[in-house]
């Protein structure tokens, strides 16, 4: 039985706001198997997990850790919801995160799209998982910022991510990009044209949006470097 059993079984039983003992008396087993159930201390046999699927009204699936739909159901990419296709959306959020959400969504757009004309699966597939290590971080500390949030809702504890973890797997997905855009030239694979002229054609829209993204990440990136050689200049 795998590590993300037990997480979800014990995220399960909090969130429906019952006690180990109150859950275990359901399930038939007593509270200290329950317990080593959910720490992943032992491992149960079909009949329980069949009962805690009835129980908690989930799949086996997602019990398991092999879906992430409750009733088991695999999404496919024409099922998952875009808000980049509503119009108007504000998302109840600051005038600031409607323009920061707008300019990171035309951006990752106009990336996915440019990085799809390569047909280089191995780097689309880095790039995403990239930036989904990005957002997750922010997802975490956002989360974490709050003390009522359950702390086992990660399945990365939170000693492991704050030792590095998260920005290990940020840099060997970064590693795997270069490797595959390396690899992808070498075999003299079609490389899209990204000089000003190809990409205000092809983009008119979305590369205003790529153009802020990099002025912006760049005005941050030399104010670091500025920084650094002022404090140089005050040792010497």
């Amino acid at each position: 039985m795998n590590a993300e059993f037990s997480r979800t079984l014990s995220l399960l039983r909090q969130e429906k706001g019952v006690s180990q003992r109150t859950a275990a008396g359901v399930l038939g087993i007593s509270q200290a198997l329950l317990s080593h159930y959910e720490n992943g201390i032992r491992e149960p046999g079909l009949a329980f997990v069949v009962k805690a699927c009835d129980y908690y009204g989930v799949s086996a699936d997602y019990l398991l850790g092999r879906t992430l739909t409750r009733d088991g159901t695999t999404i496919g990419t024409e099922e998952l919801y875009d808000i980049s296709d509503e119009k108007d959306n504000s998302m109840r959020g600051s005038v600031l995160a409607l323009l920061s959400k707008k300019l990171l969504v035309n951006s990752v757009g106009m990336l996915f799209d440019l990085l799809g004309k390569t047909g280089s699966r191995e780097a689309i597939r880095a790039a995403s998982n990239y930036l989904s290590t990005a957002l997750y971080q922010v997802y975490r500390h956002l989360y974490h910022a709050n003390p009522a949030n359950n702390p086992d809702f990660f399945s990365v504890s939170q000693r492991h991510f704050m030792a590095g973890l998260a920005d290990a797997d940020l840099h060997m997905s970064e590693v795997e990009l270069t490797d595959a855009l390396s690899a992808h030239v070498k075999e003299k694979g079609r490389m899209p044209e990204m000089d000003h002229a190809a990409l205000a054609r092809d983009y008119p829209v979305l590369y205003q949006s790529m153009l802020q993204l990099i002025h912006n990440s760049g005005e941050r990136i030399n104010h670091l470097m500025e920084g650094r050689e002022a404090k140089g200049e005050k040792k010497k």
